[in-house]
């Protein structure tokens, strides 16, 4: 493995060197790296299947049986939509072929954390790090155990549940999970390949009753959007939202078997997976309902499912919801503590969330740390509040995603190319290109009126977390 560039605490020397003095400094300088030589006592026990799951596991959540019909009221047509969802999936395929070039530089923990820190310094990585673990990763863990619990309960009982019985049933999942990922890797590991399993029988099931049934009949009326240019650049932010998510491979990397090929192994692979399945079952929405029906729609899933087989694939579509919903909430604990665990090694957190259990190999307080935090905002916000705090922080990390994406053309300058483990054709075109399609989902957000209001959530959560670096961890801990 070619080692890392230096990071921006090598100093200034660093900076101004040339590139074959900073290649020999970068050496160095990976040597002391707290991050990649620290013995923390993590097991490398996935190995590519196991990894390509989490990257299937994390993106495919429970927002593609629900976001299609925000896409298309945005839209306001089949075409638009349809175009959205490919739009989408080329930003996904760019930035796999981006945070794969990373993941081959920094296999390790909490790779993306090292990234951000050597390419832009350690303030700006230590805001993303706790940005996820207090909103991001915490809301969404929140937010999914609710639907998780809501589903479970159609699935089994027929209806859902009362808001205090669903958070209880939501706590309960959590609390399983955690405890199944402080146990070991191997047992979140095999709970992600189970679920990945069946959420994509789940979604090839729509595209199978897609493929015999006839078209729906054409729209009677007009769907309200602004179509056009904005309705399209609108349509995209809840489309890449589904797909975002392969970024947690990059999390678990001290953990991957043979890692400077594996991990972005997966991430391609998986990302390819990702966008055959929601081409396909988008097409499969729109060709069942039609594009009124699709826009109008609370459960596009069961509704398209409903088309062929009635109301009795109510609850069979309520029960693939759940079980997505149980593997996107495991993907989240399962990568999530790595971020956590990676910022504590580099000195920038408390120590104890640097500590790895001897006996599980797992980093046991930080698994503790993000279940509090997401059943905290879980019982005091409800399952609004979290949703629209999620919306609004979920748009800001837009931002960081661009700023990972460019990573490697800011790095180039401390290390030579020609060094790097991964080298993939269209450099640097595709980084930018994915960087810039980012920074367009912040603008879609704006023009959609129903998220605009929460980017101020976003703002004051990323002020706040600057202000804890600079009066607390700007010097490392001891």
């Amino acid at each position: 493995m070619q080692p890392p560039g230096p990071s921006r605490h090598a100093g200034a020397d660093a900076r101004s060197c040339s590139a074959r003095t900073c290649d020999t400094l970068g050496a160095v300088t990976a040597l002391t790296d707290p991050i990649h030589d620290a013995p923390d006592g993590l097991r490398r026990d996935l190995g590519l299947i196991d990894t390509v799951a989490i990257v299937v596991g994390a993106c495919v959540g429970v927002g593609i049986f629900f976001t299609p019909s925000r896409v298309v009221q945005l839209a306001g047509n089949t075409e638009l939509a349809l175009l959205a969802w490919v739009l989408g999936g080329v930003v996904a395929i760019a930035g796999a072929l981006a945070f794969a070039e990373i993941g081959a530089m920094y296999p390790r923990t909490g790779g993306q954390y090292a990234v951000l820190r050597d390419a832009y310094g350690p303030g700006l990585a230590f805001v993303y790090v706790v940005c996820n673990a207090t909103a991001i990763q915490a809301g969404a863990i929140a937010v999914i155990a609710l639907v998780c619990a809501q589903h479970l309960a159609i699935a089994v009982a027929g209806h859902g549940l009362e808001p205090m019985a669903a958070a209880g049933v939501a706590t309960a999942l959590v609390l399983v999970l955690g405890a199944s990922n402080a146990v070991g890797v191997r047992w979140g590991a095999r709970i992600q390949n189970l679920t990945v399993i069946g959420k994509l029988a789940a979604l090839l099931a729509i595209g199978a009753f897609a493929a015999v049934a006839p078209p729906a009949p054409p729209p009677t009326s007009t769907i309200t959007s602004s179509g056009g240019a904005a309705g399209l650049l609108a349509a995209m932010v809840p489309a890449l939202f589904s797909f975002g998510g392969w970024q947690q491979a990059t999390w678990v990397g001290g953990e991957v078997r043979d890692p400077e090929r594996n991990l972005p192994r997966a991430i391609i692979l998986g990302v390819l997976v990702i966008v055959g399945v929601y081409l396909m079952v988008n097409w499969s929405y729109l060709h069942l309902l039609g594009p009124e029906a699709a826009a109008g729609s609370e459960s596009i899933a069961a509704d398209a499912a409903a088309v062929v087989v009635g109301d009795g694939g109510r609850r069979a579509i309520a029960g693939a919801i759940a079980l997505s919903a149980f593997g996107v909430l495991n993907a989240q604990l399962l990568s999530g503590p790595r971020l956590v665990l990676a910022l504590a090694l580099d000195g920038r957190f408390f120590r104890t969330f640097a500590r790895v259990h001897a006996g599980t190999g797992t980093p046991i307080a930080a698994i503790t740390l993000l279940c509090g935090v997401a059943l905290g905002l879980l019982w005091v916000a409800g399952d609004r509040g979290v949703d629209r705090l999620l919306t609004g922080v979920v748009a800001i990390d837009a931002v960081f995603f661009a700023a990972t994406g460019l990573a490697s053309v800011v790095l180039i300058r401390r290390r030579p190319r020609a060094t790097w483990p991964l080298r993939l054709p269209l450099w640097p075109a595709v980084p930018i290109f994915f960087a810039v399609a980012e920074l367009a989902v912040v603008a879609g957000a704006w023009v959609d009126p129903a998220v605009r209001g929460t980017l101020w959530v976003a703002a004051a959560w990323i002020a706040a977390a600057s202000l804890l670096y600079f009066a607390r961890f700007r010097r490392r801990q001891g």
